[in-house]
């Protein structure tokens, strides 16, 4: 995803990848389709690899993605937290950065520490995002 990203010239801020879902936050070019070019040639390229490993041909593995333009700091700021808190929101982890296939662990290392400090304040209860992730528990 990482070298796709590059290569489509999509910036990755935050990420939260699942069994059966992910969540991006992606900085692309305006009036570009970088981000639909990438994301299609990913979910081509995990779709051949997954079938492969499983030795089967033809399965579909991603069935769609949505992409939202945020326009609003708020709305920015909302879902990068939401992105990174994804992991607690479905009970896989207690702190997020404890989730290695996200975005937060990078993040607390990477990001000002005045910014991180106000993301990890900010309110992202009344984020709407469809999410229908299930955590099974093991049998």
């Amino acid at each position: 995803m990482f070298d796709l990203a590059t290569q489509f010239r999509c910036w990755l801020q935050a990420w939260a990848i699942f069994s059966n879902h992910y969540h991006l936050v992606v900085t692309v070019e305006a009036g570009g389709d970088s981000l639909r070019r990438m994301l299609s040639t990913l979910h081509k390229d995990e779709a051949r690899e997954v079938n492969r490993s499983d030795g089967v041909l033809g399965r579909k593995v991603w069935f769609q993605f949505r992409e939202t333009q945020l326009t609003f700091e708020r709305s920015w700021m909302a879902r990068l937290r939401y992105t990174h808190e994804n992991a607690v929101h479905h009970g896989i982890v207690t702190e997020a950065a404890r989730y290695r296939w996200c975005s937060a662990s990078w993040f607390e290392r990477e990001a000002r520490p005045s910014f991180a400090e106000s993301l990890k304040r900010f309110k992202i209860d009344r984020v709407n995002v469809p999410d229908d992730f299930e955590v099974l528990a093991p049998e």
